[in-house]
């Protein structure tokens, strides 16, 4: 077994094709697969299978990924032993919408401009979709917005509560109640199945008997705060996505009495014996800065406090 086997591997997973590994690691189709064939043999059987001519993993290649990931990981490491102080190599990192447009942005820069030699690669999915890949070793960093949570295999970090907010049109009704009485003409406006405070929601109406809010699924937070604004319905969001909307007279935070479950956002890195200087620099970054930020949260938070329970 080569460590090139196990990247021709990696390359397969994340492409899907052969044919575009090959190119992508400037192999020919022969050399890959042999490198593949290598590892079968060592391994003790096949890593994938074609059904209706689509390449799929076989549960022995499932297997094998996280495995190579860390392998691979600790190669990098081993790698990079001489310069151990000095900050490069890739980071990737896993965070979901919320978070990526409302917190991370700043961040990113931050650290691309700090750290110019880390290739830094960032993917948007949901909360439990991040955790499992950090768990595989498909990412090094993952962040959720979930409410609290104590994870396994995790180095775990609460970050801050985010507030989570509903809001409606400039002209729409100013209080809840308002959409309660009157529930089958507007629309609750929210992202994909499986978000933690859209789940949070409808947690709380199913309690409470509210069952005929029609839902409208969006594919991003911006494209529902532009229905909501248009005045078709409302939607729940993390405050922090809608603060500057609010301020600038586009949204209105609806005043309701309902006391909803907190949600946080988290950072998770997985447990290792040896952190790369990346990973080690981007943690402390990202906990200074939502540090700072939310030094000047909570007058704001309050003033929310007391719309909502006036």
């Amino acid at each position: 077994m080569e460590i090139r086997h196990l990247i021709t591997f990696q390359a397969i997973v994340e492409i899907g094709s052969y044919t575009e590994a090959a190119t992508k690691l400037g192999y020919t189709q022969s050399t890959l697969t042999s490198h593949i064939q290598a590892l079968e043999r060592e391994i003790g059987g096949e890593l994938f299978t074609y059904a209706n001519r689509n390449l799929q993993l076989t549960h022995l290649g499932r297997e094998l990924i996280p495995l190579a990931e860390d392998f691979l990981s600790t190669h990098e490491q081993i790698k990079n032993m001489r310069s151990a102080n000095e900050v490069k190599g890739v980071l990737k990192v896993a965070a979901p919408e919320s978070l990526t447009i409302s917190r991370l942005g700043p961040i990113i820069r931050e650290y691309s401009l700090k750290y110019p030699n880390v290739k830094l690669i960032l993917t948007n999915g949901t909360c439990g979709q991040n955790q499992i890949d950090l768990l595989s070793g498909r990412v090094d960093v993952a962040f959720m917005v979930y409410p609290e949570i104590k994870p396994e295999k995790c180095i775990h970090y609460s970050l801050a509560e985010e507030k989570i907010v509903l809001v409606s049109g400039h002209d729409a009704p100013k209080h809840f109640d308002e959409y309660k009485k009157n529930n089958t003409n507007h629309f609750f406006i929210t992202n994909e199945e499986g978000c933690s405070y859209r789940s949070m929601f409808e947690r709380y109406l199913l309690k409470h008997g509210i069952y005929n809010f029609q839902t409208m699924e969006l594919w991003s937070i911006e494209a529902i705060k532009q229905i909501v604004m248009s005045g078709l319905g409302f939607s729940a969001l993390p405050y922090i996505t809608v603060k500057e909307d609010v301020e600038n007279g586009k949204l209105k935070i609806l005043t309701h009495s309902e006391k909803f479950e907190p949600i946080y956002s988290h950072m998770l890195i997985k447990k290792k014996k040896w952190l790369t200087p990346a990973v080690e620099t981007f943690v402390e970054l990202v906990i200074n800065s939502i540090s700072e930020t939310d030094k000047e949260m909570p007058a704001q938070n309050q003033e929310i406090e007391l719309v909502n329970q006036s």
